[in-house]
């Protein structure tokens, strides 16, 4: 999966909260300043390009929905995060994460408690 900036990921997001949407929707979406209606187009079509993104006619325009769902993105992000920055281990990058303290000894119970759940 080809990685995305984070315009494109920001589009991204907003496509998989609405599902469906055209450009103009999109921007009403946006957080001020808002960006050119011409910039979100460009990006959509990028995105279309990567494979994420795709259209259907919508009277005289285009409707965009996402074709790689949020979840998908999000395993293929974190495994490649994982892999670039903590030799591949999810073990090391939990404890980076305790280490810089961003993550206490409560949070590490109640992930080990989730995970108890999900292994019954």
């Amino acid at each position: 999966m080809r990685p995305l900036t984070r315009a494109e990921e920001d589009i991204m997001h907003l496509l998989w909260q609405r599902e469906n949407a055209r450009v103009a929707e999109l921007i009403v979406d946006m957080p001020e300043p808002k960006p050119a209606y011409n910039t979100v187009s460009t990006i959509i079509r990028i995105l279309e390009d990567k494979g994420f993104v795709g259209h259907e006619k919508a009277g005289r325009g285009f409707k965009y929905f996402a074709l790689v769902d949020k979840s998908t993105y999000q395993k293929a992000s974190m495994k490649k995060m994982v892999n670039s920055y903590y030799e591949g281990s999810f073990k090391n990058m939990v404890s980076f994460f305790v280490k810089e303290k961003n993550m206490s000894a409560k949070d590490l119970e109640s992930i080990l408690k989730d995970i108890d759940k999900t292994e019954d």
